[in-house]
């Protein structure tokens, strides 16, 4: 990281990505000019990866969020890769993390109900030759829900 101008430019775009250069240089008290330089810098450095629009997933149908749990048959490197290929092509899932300890995998579903729950695990999953156990727990309510890295300053 570079100073603490960076780290206030990268702390403000994560709470609005949409800032413009003169809004974000009124904001981390630098001229427009130095702004535009500095996200371009850390944009082509890669610590921003990209902008996204939050969409409201409740609105778009999608009212179920479960975590899933995932036990493979075979622990070894095609099993894995046909694993992850699988679940690269699935939009319903947000996030998917290889863990430590008991289950191999968690993922974070989106579903718009219980049926498609059901759908996604039974008919998607279980059955897949690199699965051996699913177990998933439905989301009843998020107390927090963010993307925002703790970036001290």
């Amino acid at each position: 990281m570079h100073d603490q101008f960076d780290l206030k430019i990268l702390h403000e775009l994560q709470r609005e990505a949409r800032l413009t250069n003169g809004e974000l240089s009124e904001r981390v008290n630098l001229s427009p000019s130095q702004c535009s330089r500095r996200r371009q810098r850390l944009e082509e450095e890669g610590y921003i990866l990209g902008y996204f629009a939050a969409l409201d997933r409740a609105r778009l149908g999608l009212g179920i969020v479960n975590i899933i749990t995932v036990t493979l048959d075979t622990h070894n490197r095609n099993n894995a890769r046909r694993f992850a290929e699988l679940i690269d092509g699935l939009p319903e899932v947000l996030e998917a993390h290889t863990l430590t300890g008991e289950m191999d995998y968690m993922l974070k579903v989106v579903t718009a109900d219980l049926k498609a729950l059901s759908g996604f695990v039974n008919d998607v999953l279980l059955p897949h030759e690199s699965v051996r156990h699913v177990k998933s727990a439905i989301v009843l309510e998020t107390l927090k829900d963010t993307h925002a890295l703790p970036l001290r300053q």
